[in-house]
């Protein structure tokens, strides 16, 4: 095989599309894979549309994702008109090509290619062989005036001369194939390797689009998902590996990609399989790593190491942790909560054991060094025996609410730990005076 060379040619119209990155990182992979070069080019002739915030989107999606590109210049084609031109004057020369009024009322004349109504079969990687008479086709438009060319032509000249070997690209394109095939043999290029990949659809099957689901790659970025995630997770959406291997780097993926392995049936986005990847690499980052991630209000916390320790365990992506905060559910770090006297006791206990219970615990803490109260291994010790004799529910769950002021969070000891020794005693004593007074 000659070297293999790829190519990812966006439109930037708009944001990093999910579908899009698909397509650059499954053409990223087949090219490295294979020792071989990806070309990264823009298709901007769409004047009116294009924008460099929609350039820097892609990029920077490119970017985060890990995916680069061998072409040390990004090719335009907005800058590539007199190649254009030079091949359309050729097409006309040879006969393959004239041009002719429009239909309407518009001035000047459009080009159209000479359809050669022929039978074309290409064979595709994912879908075999694949028929199209161009006969339906008739003689399509390929520039709108001679210095106004239109998409199938510049797609065939970026791929003759940047010696593309593979196009991959969605399935929406195959249909686009015939056209370019014609134009390609008319100018006397060599026909590439085609694979259309399956589309991206939402859960209920229909094609993805943001109405549904969102499909900015910034989006998912912005809302914590690590690239690495974002990655794996792309891979998996219509490629699979023969394996029971679900967690890939990316040098793994170059390792073992092949498009024989790409399917042909529609790609199913699923937001909890993402999550569920995401919270597997979170959970593989050095803590240290991970509660750099943390909102500030969490990562400056004195015992933002034992917070990042809970987080780490079950959050599924940062924004979880900001939702979090958000809702209130580590107000009881910063503030004193408040409280219901009568959620205090555990079920069928007094308020007067409660009492009992929460003096007991204030008494043994209040010997403990403050030292020690940032180890909640070391709290559990030393109050375990007395919650195993009483019954751990009517000790535990009065330390834990009037610490917290919640029905949900951490372990009481864990708490302890993240409020402190002075704020620990404090919040005891609280209980028991608001206890006594009832």
């Amino acid at each position: 095989m000659s070297e293999v060379i790829t190519r990812f040619p966006p439109s930037p119209t708009g944001n990093f599309h999910i579908g899009s990155a698909r397509t650059a990182l499954f053409n990223y992979l087949y090219a490295k894979h294979h020792n071989g070069k990806m070309i990264f080019r823009l298709e901007d002739t769409d004047t009116e549309r294009n924008s460099e915030e929609a350039v820097a989107s892609i990029m920077d999606g490119m970017h985060a994702l890990g995916l680069s590109w061998d072409n040390e210049t990004i090719y335009r084609q907005s800058e590539r008109t007199d190649r254009y031109v030079e091949c359309l004057k050729q097409l006309i020369d040879t006969g393959h090509a004239y041009e002719a009024e429009e239909s309407n009322d518009k001035k000047g004349k459009v080009v159209r290619f000479k359809n050669p109504n022929q039978t074309i079969t290409f064979t595709d990687e994912v879908r075999g062989d694949v028929t199209f008479d161009t006969t339906e086709l008739g003689d399509f438009v390929i520039a709108r005036s001679i210095n106004d060319p239109l998409y199938h032509l510049t797609v065939v000249v970026d791929d003759i001369d940047m010696g593309i070997t593979h196009v991959i690209r969605g399935e929406d394109h195959i249909s686009n194939t015939p056209r370019q095939i014609v134009i390609l043999e008319a100018l006397g290029g060599t026909r590439p390797t085609y694979a259309h990949l399956p589309l991206i659809l939402n859960e209920d099957r229909s094609k993805m689009s943001k109405r549904k689901t969102p499909t900015d790659v910034a989006h998912y970025i912005n809302q914590g998902f690590l690239p690495e995630a974002l990655v794996n997770f792309l891979a998996l959406l219509g490629w699979n590996p023969g394996t029971d291997q679900e967690f890939f780097t990316l040098d793994e993926l170059i390792s073992v990609f092949d498009l024989t392995k790409v399917g042909k049936s529609g790609a199913i986005f699923n937001i909890d399989k993402l999550r569920s990847i995401n919270h597997h690499y979170l959970k593989q980052l050095p803590l240290e790593s991970f509660v750099a991630l943390l909102p500030d209000t969490l990562r400056e916390h004195p015992q933002a190491s034992l917070i990042g320790t809970i987080l780490q365990e079950r959050t599924h992506i940062i924004s979880d942790a900001v939702r979090e905060i958000e809702g209130g559910e580590w107000d009881y770090l910063f503030k004193e909560p408040t409280l219901d006297t009568e959620a205090i006791p555990w079920k069928q206990s007094t308020a007067s054991e409660a009492v009992t219970h929460l003096s007991h615990a204030h008494t043994i803490l209040a010997d403990i060094k403050s030292d020690t109260f940032t180890n909640p291994n070391e709290l559990k010790q030393m109050l375990w025996a007395y919650a195993e004799e009483h019954g751990k529910g009517n000790v535990l769950w009065p330390i834990r609410y009037v610490l917290t002021g919640k029905d949900r969070s951490p372990d009481p000891f864990t708490v302890m730990a993240l409020l402190g020794k002075e704020a620990t005693l404090a919040r005891l004593q609280a209980a028991q005076t608001a206890l006594q007074s009832v």
